[in-house]
């Protein structure tokens, strides 16, 4: 199975300048070959440049830039060429598909904050001093750089990325070929349900918290934005001191509301590959969920639209978003795979409207956001409980509750 790990790296102040050069010239390499795509493009040739034209280019742009192009890893710049054709491919897709297409655009130094190295040894060195206690990592033209490692790293290392953080580095490890960590068998099964008043429902009636990260750092953060709206819009060379320590405090709060949520998945996830055998839940399109409603022209005043509910359905995504459905059921899948668990997804359609008992459909089954009552057979039950046995009936579990 397929593994990433990330560690925080502790560069010297030397290195971390080095890191910075080297995100500026691979951030400056993808934007000369947008421009490059761009021009092709305008001509009257219409020409198409590809990732291998544009590679084959590098030789001569590293002789003719020995400082800066010509500095970092070969390859590292060919992964960042090819980034940038994943991006055109998705492009044309999206234009064929009839989606709306999202022209690839030029990237600020502060947008691009990842370069990837696409093979351990080539350009970079996982533990590059194994007979050091401390781990390092070696980056070509930056050095044998300090990794505070805190767990450690199974399977063979594939491809080595350095990510930037606000003002801390850390190196991602792709890994494959890790050996899974089945746990014991418990023979329970149970399904789940995704909600907004509770972030999960089992199908035996246990309710797991929402912990509502970002209403909890609302106050903070609007301090945060209102303070920096006070500055002009500026690049980042021409900012000033307090408007740098600005622009950090609000991508800081929203690291800190992003962590919480994703160390949250993580422990949530844990805890149910740990009780349950097999988990069924449903297959949640969030994309669509949490859409934005059609306006509604209104038919007697041109130029006028009626009431669409967009208030009332703008803060429930937002709910839904700040509850992170779509990290924890990804996170929950991989941890599933390496305790040797099962998962099924199931159809989300009618399970808060479905009678468990009777199997009778309908909008009048679901009294209130918590109460369900079957208007054919009259059991009352809680909604969301009633949810996830919907789920676990359609995954094919027999649970002892229903049994």
């Amino acid at each position: 199975m397929h593994r990433a790990y990330k560690f925080l790296l502790r560069p010297t102040v030397r290195q971390a300048q080095a890191l910075s050069e080297m995100l500026r010239d691979h951030c400056s390499l993808y934007n000369g070959a947008v421009q490059e795509r761009r021009d092709a493009y305008l001509h009257a040739s219409r020409t198409s440049i590809t990732y291998g034209r544009q590679s084959a280019q590098l030789k001569e742009i590293r002789a003719f830039d020995p400082e800066r192009q010509g500095r970092w890893s070969f390859s590292s710049q060919q992964a960042t060429l090819r980034r940038l054709d994943r991006a055109f491919q998705a492009f044309f897709r999206r234009v064929k598909a009839g989606e709306k297409p999202g022209y690839q655009r030029f990237r600020g130094v502060n947008w691009f904050d990842t370069v990837e190295f696409p093979k351990d040894g080539d350009g970079c060195r996982w533990d590059s001093t194994p007979h050091d206690r401390v781990t390092r990592v070696r980056l070509q033209g930056v050095g044998h750089v300090r990794v505070h490692q805190h767990r450690p790293v199974r399977g063979r290392v594939k491809t080595v990325s350095v990510k930037r953080e606000g003002r801390q580095w850390y190196v991602v490890l792709a890994c494959d070929e890790v050996p899974a960590e089945p746990l014991p068998a418990t023979g329970a099964v149970t399904g789940i349900d995704m909600g907004v008043a509770h972030f999960l429902t089992t199908s035996g009636g246990e309710h797991q918290p929402n912990p509502r990260h970002s209403k909890g750092n609302t106050d903070a953060l609007a301090d945060a934005q209102r303070a920096l709206k006070a500055f002009p819009r500026r690049t980042r060379d021409n900012r000033t001191a307090k408007h740098r320590r600005a622009v950090e405090k609000v991508a800081a709060l929203y690291r800190k509301v992003r962590r919480r949520r994703t160390d949250h998945a993580h422990k949530t996830a844990l805890a149910m590959v740990r009780t349950y055998d097999v988990i069924a839940h449903e297959r949640l399109n969030i994309a669509n969920m949490v859409r934005a409603p059609k306006p509604k022209p209104d038919p007697d005043n041109a130029g006028a639209f009626l009431s669409n509910g967009s208030a009332a359905k703008a803060g429930l995504n937002k709910s839904v978003h700040d509850a992170g459905w779509g990290v924890f059921l990804g996170i929950l899948a991989h941890k599933a795979e390496s305790a040797g668990r099962r998962l099924i997804p199931v159809d989300p359609r009618n399970t808060s409207r479905t009678c468990p008992a009777c199997g009778h459909v309908s909008g009048e089954n679901r009294v209130t956001q918590e109460k369900f009552e079957c208007t054919s057979c009259g059991p009352t039950a809680n909604a969301d409980q009633v949810g996830a046995l919907n789920v676990a009936i359609r995954a094919g579990l027999v649970l002892p509750d229903v049994a």
